[in-house]
């Protein structure tokens, strides 16, 4: 509890850590505020069938709160936005304040609600930068959330960011950097250097950042290799896949 988590993928498509931790959250009978800005509702929900869990139902019990954002952005630029309900996503105009608020009004804990602690899943934040919003008004966010769901509901905040280390976009290399300073736990899914393999999609260092609260410590690094399948994930070190055995 209290952890912020960063999924990062370089090469690579990393959604299917936010898939694993949408599905793993719920079903631990934790409250789960779902800011999607890379996906339509449809489609987690077809994933997380393949995971067992329910999606729907978990929405209908209060259980998960689901901000679709492709069609929230919709609403809002093209004025369907419903009279007294303003867009969490005002900040394409104004300031993230009110996707903030979104989340803190989601999260707080009510007496009809018997769940497990709070857990703010988001992905992509890299997308806010493609609409607009600075990387400091999104470092800012960040910060509150973690702030608010971490240090004062002592819940969870994961986020998936993409990054790229030829890449010309020094504003999402910069917020990724920032990230990883202020990560409890990394997860960073890369593509192999090698190119495609029909048995290794990718492989995931696991940096345990113990540096964060211990100057004299050393993070912890471990690697692995996976591979997805159509209901999981293998994970095996490197070397040791099916490809080499």
């Amino acid at each position: 509890q209290g952890k912020f988590t960063l999924l990062r993928d370089t090469r690579t498509d990393g959604s299917f850590l936010v898939h694993h931790f949408l599905s793993f959250y719920l079903r631990a009978g934790c409250k789960v505020c779902f800011v999607a800005l890379l996906q339509s509702f449809s489609h987690y929900s077809i994933v997380a069938q393949k995971l067992g869990v329910n999606l729907a139902a978990a929405k209908e019990q209060g259980q998960l709160v689901f901000l679709e954002g492709l069609k929230s952005c919709l609403d809002l630029l093209f004025g369907e936005e419903q009279p007294g309900q303003p867009s969490p996503l005002q900040f394409l105009s104004r300031e993230l304040r009110a996707l903030f608020d979104f989340v803190q009004v989601s999260l707080t804990p009510c007496a009809q609600g018997s769940w497990k602690g709070p857990v703010l899943l988001v992905d992509d934040l890299s997308v806010l930068l493609s609409l607009g919003a600075a990387p400091v008004a999104v470092l800012d966010f960040i910060h509150y959330c973690r702030v608010s769901v971490c240090c004062q509901l002592q819940g969870n905040v994961v986020v998936l960011v993409h990054s790229s280390e030829d890449s010309e976009d020094e504003e999402n290399e910069l917020l990724v950097n920032s990230l990883c300073h202020h990560s409890d736990l990394i997860l960073w899914a890369e593509g192999l250097a090698t190119g495609f393999c029909k048995d290794v999609h990718g492989q995931i260092k696991i940096i345990k950042r113990l540096s964060l609260w211990q100057a004299a410590e050393q993070d912890q690094v471990q690697i692995y290799q996976y591979k997805i399948q159509d209901r999981n994930v293998t994970f095996f070190a490197p070397g040791l896949s099916a490809a080499v055995l």
